[in-house]
């Protein structure tokens, strides 16, 4: 049983006993040890028999009321911390902020597309794996562009062959023009003695007409002095013709090495422009083979891969994408009435729905953007 200390009941109270049912309360018990006197002042204790109604749990209410009382007062503190702390934070630090949950991440992400096309020889990655600028994430199959670095190296060959063969033919269409000079030279020559052997027979014309008047000379000889005469003419024209010839022929070679000297002139072997177009051919070549070997173009993380080994795929193709997460930002849409007061470069605290309000990120000024 359980014992419960209250004060002594009133003279009143005492007298009601004798007139009221026996009640467990009322059985009155002195605890003064025999042989000795109570004292005025010291208490006397009832005592609640079992067996009338009365167990062990008699004093159970008293104790959960005082439990009640107290998580009542633990509940009455906190509700007023929360309001002492929503006051605060209202009065304090809302007033000075605006927030807005109409907000969303974004990225610009960067697309992986071959430059080149070809069949698939090696996938080095898959999604959700990241990767760095300038890891390798596939290959293509770089027989055919390998050999049009070989075709391009022998066209730069031969272009180079050609370009020293019209420095040679320069040559020769200067030595070609000098000799056209000499024969004109010569025909010139062949023209002064056709004149001379002109002049002779035409003189020799005369005498022998003159002679033959008088009938001192045969008209034998007479014909022959006019056809010595006829063949100097014809000698001192082919001299003329061979002359014409000459000029023609010199003016030609000026004409052609003109022509071939355009091709080289004020250029090297290696600055000629057919030599470096097949230099540019080969770089695009080589170029070309590199571009078999796809690389990342940005730290970031891989999606949507679509490629597969044995795929052919072609030039301008997407066939992955790279998501840079160092670059991902936030687009906050606030409404018009929220922006009187905000300004570029104020600090931002962002919280994420997906991992609660207990993850936050918080944007300092400097990397703070408005757009």
């Amino acid at each position: 049983m359980s014992v419960t200390m209250h004060p002594e009941p009133t003279a009143h109270e005492a007298n009601n006993d004798l007139e009221r049912p026996a009640t467990p309360w009322r059985r009155r018990i002195d605890p003064t040890p025999k042989g000795e006197q109570a004292t005025e002042n010291e208490p006397i204790a009832y005592v609640r028999t079992a067996g009338q109604g009365s167990d062990a749990s008699t004093n159970r209410p008293s104790q959960k009321g005082r439990q009640s009382k107290r998580l009542f007062l633990i509940f009455a503190g906190a509700l007023a911390l929360a309001g002492v702390s929503w006051w605060g934070w209202a009065t304090f630090v809302a007033s000075d902020t605006e927030s807005t949950d109409n907000a969303y991440t974004n990225v610009e992400i960067s697309q992986v597309m071959p430059l080149v096309g070809g069949p698939v020889k090696r996938v080095l990655v898959v999604n959700s794996q990241r990767v760095q600028a300038g890891d390798v994430l596939f290959e293509l199959d770089d027989t055919d562009l390998q050999l049009a670095v070989d075709q391009a190296e022998a066209a730069l060959g031969l272009a180079r062959r050609k370009v020293r063969q019209l420095d040679a033919n320069d040559e020769n269409l200067a030595a070609q023009g000098q000799a056209r000079i000499a024969d004109e030279g010569t025909a010139r020559a062949d023209l002064a003695r056709a004149n001379a052997d002109l002049d002779k027979a035409l003189r020799d014309q005369e005498r022998t007409e003159k002679l033959s008047v008088g009938g001192w000379v045969a008209e034998a000889k007479l014909d022959d002095t006019k056809t010595v005469v006829q063949q100097a003419r014809a000698a001192v024209a082919q001299s003329e013709a061979r002359i014409e010839a000459a000029k023609a022929a010199q003016a030609a070679a000026i004409g052609a090495r003109r022509a071939n000297h355009v091709l080289v002139e004020d250029a090297t072997v290696e600055t000629n422009p057919e030599v470096m177009a097949a230099k540019a051919k080969l770089s695009q070549t080589k170029v070309d083979l590199a571009r078999a070997v796809i690389r990342a173009p940005v730290d970031g993380i891989i999606d949507q891969r679509n490629v597969a080994v044995g795929q052919r795929v072609q030039a301008g193709n997407a066939v992955m994408v790279v998501v840079p997460l160092k670059e991902m930002y936030v687009d906050a849409n606030f409404k018009e009435g929220q922006l009187s007061r905000v300004r570029a470069g104020q600090i931002v605290r962002v919280t994420s729905d997906f991992y609660g309000a207990d993850v936050t990120r918080t944007i300092w000024p400097a990397r703070t953007r408005l757009s």
